[in-house]
């Protein structure tokens, strides 16, 4: 069956972030969660928080496309140091590949950004290792601050 992703699809994806709690939503194409490979769009707006982390698994490469929008991708050592820091947007870098075990983070710099995220599956939720120990979790103490340190922060 063929699977079409209108314009009007963005908006509705777009739509749903901004009325969700976490400032994204996800719109899966692959039809199961144990997919050989995971292909999913989503939106996202600038409050969300995507804490860094890692996929320590030797086949979890990440591939990443912006379609619309600006996302910032940041690559950190593993003491959290920045170490890279890469515009995505349809005017600059359209898609990036992710090497398996590299910790990263995007931050969403543009209000009704919208990405195609694709990789190996099946999926499993991130373990509590492949979270980067120097950030804080999703809704605790701080992470807005990291977040917001994260949007300005430059390769030193």
């Amino acid at each position: 069956m063929l699977k079409i992703i209108s314009s009007q699809d963005f908006s509705e994806f777009s739509q749903q972030a901004k009325a969700a709690p976490r400032q994204r939503s996800h719109h899966n194409l692959h039809e199961s969660l144990d997919a050989a490979v995971q292909r999913l769009f989503i939106a996202t707006e600038p409050s969300t928080y995507m804490r860094p982390h890692r996929h320590s698994e030797a086949h979890k490469w990440e591939l990443f496309l912006v379609l619309q929008g600006q996302l910032d991708l940041l690559i950190f050592d593993e003491h959290g140091k920045l170490s890279q820091r890469h515009s995505l947007s349809p005017e600059t870098n359209r898609a990036i590949e992710i090497p398996p075990n590299t910790w990263h983070g995007y931050v969403c710099m543009q209000s009704g950004t919208v990405g195609l995220e694709i990789k190996q599956g099946a999926y499993s939720p991130t373990p509590a290792e492949d979270f980067a120990p120097w950030s804080p979790a999703e809704g605790e103490e701080g992470a807005e601050q990291y977040r917001e340190w994260m949007r300005h922060a430059q390769v030193e």
